[in-house]
């Protein structure tokens, strides 16, 4: 009996042994990666689509004074286009400005524009383009721009007609509400070249005037607009007398301007303009 047992403590051990490897050969079975390499290659992963980018077309065609900050003005605006999410595209060729082409921008800027720079059929593609929907911006010189296209000068806003020596002068910010100026404080001091104006659209919306008072050549008194917005024949059109300078495109409040306009005449604004 002492004998008997051990053998089956024996048996009963073996039998614990078989169970326990079939067990294991079961889940090898089951799961035959559970043992192996468990490294998984990582997978490549690839937007559903790519980031919508504005477009914007800027425009420098002379064919008067040519202003030595427009390349630093381009350079600029592509900077500001990569941190803000729009593409800027470059020309001095009237020719794009026909409907298929303009169709491809959200925003044309003309950038120190100066003189009669569009031909008859440009000129009508363009008032197509702001009539369908598009939108208009105007750096300091687009005011010195198309004299004898009465449609362009209510677009811009006004035309230059004098200036006085680059000095700094005070701007008072009559409107901080909008994109453009809600960055500034009331009044800002700035170095550029100052305009004088005439035939100023009166339904323009303005944002800033100069205090004549704080230069000397201001020719337009007590209203001194210099920077102003308004909607036009179906588009929006925004307008800034300042950028004469490379020194400008330096300036954040001058930069934050620029691309608060920008914002206004893409409607990315949710304010009520």
């Amino acid at each position: 009996m002492k004998l008997f047992k051990p053998v089956l403590a024996f048996i009963a051990l073996a039998f614990v042994i078989g169970c326990g490897s079939s067990k294991i050969q079961e889940e090898v079975i089951l799961n035959p990666h559970l043992h192996a390499d468990s490294e998984i290659k990582a997978k490549r992963l690839v937007p559903a689509k790519q980031i919508h980018k504005d477009q914007i077309l800027v425009f420098t065609k002379t064919n008067g004074f040519r202003h030595g900050s427009i390349e630093k003005g381009v350079a600029t605006l592509v900077k500001l286009g990569v941190a803000n999410n729009f593409q800027v595209t470059q020309t001095e060729d009237s020719l794009q400005f026909n409907t298929d082409n303009l169709k491809k921008y959200q925003l044309v800027i003309f950038l120190n524009t100066t003189m009669d720079v569009l031909g008859d059929a440009e000129e009508a593609a363009f008032e197509e383009y702001i009539r369908s929907g598009g939108s208009f911006m105007g750096v300091h010189a687009a005011a010195d721009t198309e004299y004898e296209w009465p449609w362009y000068g209510k677009l811009v806003g006004a035309y230059f007609i004098s200036h006085p020596k680059q000095q700094d002068a005070v701007i008072e910010v009559v409107d901080q509400n909008h994109p453009a100026t809600a960055h500034l404080a009331s009044t800002w001091t700035h170095f550029d070249e100052w305009y004088n104006f005439k035939d100023i659209n009166p339904d323009v919306n303005v944002l800033m005037k100069l205090d004549e008072s704080s230069y000397t050549g201001g020719k337009n008194g007590d209203n001194h607009p210099i920077a102003w917005y308004h909607e036009y024949d179906g588009g929006r059109a925004f307008y800034t007398g300042l950028g004469h300078t490379d020194e400008a495109y330096d300036d954040q409040n001058f930069r934050q301007h620029l691309v608060g306009g920008i914002e206004y005449c893409l409607g990315r604004s949710n304010a009520p303009y």
